[in-house]
């Protein structure tokens, strides 16, 4: 996005890539089909030190200016949930498209490039030495990217060359992640591997008059090391390591006035009966087993119904870890957004380098979020060069 913005405005872009293939992680995205934008975007959507950095960028290039280039490649398309815009047919159609931009703008694609070494002279121009030769240049965009999914050939070349040229970096650390837990807890998770739920998981991000709450409502899915599942993988984004875990198996349901009502329209129920009623057999026979007392519900004291709602209302559970950055679909944390200009991802003290996309301190949910944060900030970087023509 970048390269094609400043190519078609008249700049000379060279793109210096260490892979074989263009677009790489757009392939895989999406089961393949590419969640390509989501129709909601805002800055409300992304973590960030500073919640307020992406809000200008983001405004200048929106989901609708995305989904209108496109729609200008005839790219047959379909919202999946809402506000989240998908492919018809593939993920090569975005790839393809965005090739198609860059070739428009004569941007010279380097691609199987090792980037060995970059410098900057006094005279204020880029060196960028590679296994195939020297490129030199005024401006340098790096959107490398950040640490998630290696296998991919991600590597923290940003963070290095971020901090090479003295700009802070925000510790990174695996985001949109599956979470992991001890043995004590994979002993009575494994049974429920493959179980699938409709959750609540509150998180917070920020302290102060910068504190934000919100509530993912989606499903979660029990696996043999831990849980997965949308709803996890949101509020991975914003887990702590020795944090809890507070999750609504019964979200938006006022849990104790079910169960008390279940209690008095089915008095010669069970435990297990009554929970399997809200929640999947095999969690309900756990759960029932761990918290309430064999027996029919009429003997139970509503006081102890209550309790285990609440306890529904709010089960914790304390992760030991993530899957790390194999399983993680974007990398948290990364250039301080301090060092950065917000109107054009320049560096403030470094002129003419530039910080995009995922190598950024700026992490958005899941659901086309993160697309939409790469096509707006390289659209601002290539439009800032492209107005440094001389």
């Amino acid at each position: 996005m970048a390269a094609a913005t400043a190519g078609q405005a008249g700049r000379r872009v060279v793109v210096l890539d260490h892979a074989p293939q263009a677009g790489r992680k757009i392939l895989i995205s999406g089961g393949g089909r590419c969640n390509f934008t989501n129709m909601d975007a805002g800055a409300g959507q992304f973590l960030s030190g500073n919640p307020h950095f992406a809000k200008s960028a983001l405004a200048r290039y929106t989901p609708a200016d995305f989904l209108a280039l496109v729609q200008r490649h005839r790219i047959p398309w379909h919202e999946k949930a809402a506000g989240q815009l998908f492919c018809d047919r593939s993920a090569r159609d975005i790839v393809d498209m965005l090739l198609r931009e860059c070739a428009a703008g004569q941007v010279d694609m380097r691609l199987s490039h090792r980037i060995i070494d970059v410098a900057r002279n006094s005279a204020g121009l880029y060196r960028v030495e590679t296994d195939q030769g020297v490129f030199t240049a005024r401006s340098l965009i790096v959107a490398t990217g950040g640490l998630s999914i290696p296998k991919l050939g991600a590597t923290g070349l940003a963070h290095d060359l971020a901090r090479r040229f003295g700009l802070r970096v925000v510790a990174p650390a695996p985001a949109l992640v599956p979470l992991t837990f001890g043995a004590q807890d994979r002993e009575w998770m494994e049974p429920l591997a493959g179980l699938s739920v409709r959750v609540g998981i509150t998180c917070h991000s920020g302290t102060g008059r910068q504190a934000r709450r919100v509530t993912f409502d989606d499903g979660m899915v029990f696996t043999h090391r831990g849980l997965s599942g949308p709803a996890i993988l949101q509020a991975s984004s914003y887990w702590q390591p020795g944090q809890a875990l507070e999750i609504d198996l019964l979200p938006g349901i006022d849990a104790a006035q079910r169960l008390l009502a279940i209690k008095r329209d089915r008095p010669r129920a069970g435990a297990v009966a009554m929970l399997s009623m809200l929640l999947p057999q095999r969690l309900a026979q756990l759960l029932a087993h761990a918290s309430l007392p064999e027996g029919q519900l009429a003997a139970m004291p509503d006081a102890v119904l209550t309790g285990v709602a609440a306890q529904l209302s709010a089960w914790r559970l304390n992760p030991h870890g993530t899957e790390g950055y194999v399983k993680a679909e974007v990398t948290r944390g990364g250039v301080d957004t301090d060092c950065l200009s917000s109107r054009d991802m320049e560096a403030r003290d470094v002129p003419g380098l530039f910080m995009v996309g995922e190598a950024v301190d700026v992490t958005g949910w899941l659901g086309g979020y993160n697309f939409q944060w790469a096509w707006a900030s390289g659209r601002a970087a290539g439009q800032a060069v492209a107005e440094r023509m001389d």
